[in-house]
């Protein structure tokens, strides 16, 4: 017979207690917020806050010719620029946004009276085009293609925002 049997049982609770909060811990420590989460979230802050702005691009034109070279000086490298206005989705413009207090280029484009913002974030790592989910009302689709990792937000359906993926990878710059 144990002389506090209420003592046993009380510090018992009390390590299985600490354990858990230990576990919980550590978990939240090694899984914490990733790359990819802090990276959607800046790209849909940019997203939003451009549709609140007066114009949701810095450089309005629908020609690559001009948009490309507008970013040359203001960030260490231009992003790939396609036309796809033969599909319905013409380029609107470009502007800058930052991600991680990094200025990134934001290519923006247009379905019908949707606007779709196409962010370019440096990437060391290729990834398969991937869903990231909807977050306030948006959809959000990241693909990595030549070492960079683009993050395309747009309140599109899915299918749509997956079309104009596919339409993006598969067309040349110069076309």
């Amino acid at each position: 017979m144990h002389p506090h049997p209420q003592m046993s049982r009380r510090s018992l609770a009390a390590s299985i207690a600490v354990t858990a909060l230990v576990a919980t811990g550590a978990t939240w420590v090694v899984r914490g917020p990733g790359a990819d989460d802090v990276t959607r979230d800046g790209v849909i802050a940019g997203h939003v806050r451009s549709l609140m702005a007066p114009q949701p691009v810095d450089v309005v034109s629908s020609d690559q010719h001009t948009v490309k070279p507008w970013f040359n000086g203001r960030i260490p490298e231009s992003p790939r620029v396609v036309d796809l206005s033969r599909h319905d989705f013409p380029l609107v413009g470009g502007r800058i946004d930052v991600i991680e207090r990094r200025p990134v280029p934001t290519l923006v484009y247009k379905h019908r009276s949707h606007f779709i913002s196409l962010t370019a974030v440096p990437a060391p790592t290729p990834s398969p085009a991937l869903p990231i989910g909807a977050a306030d009302g948006y959809n959000v689709l990241r693909w990595t293609d030549d070492g960079v990792s683009y993050w395309a937000i747009s309140d599109l359906s899915v299918p749509e925002l997956t079309t104009f993926e596919q339409l993006f990878r598969s067309t040349p710059p110069d076309q």
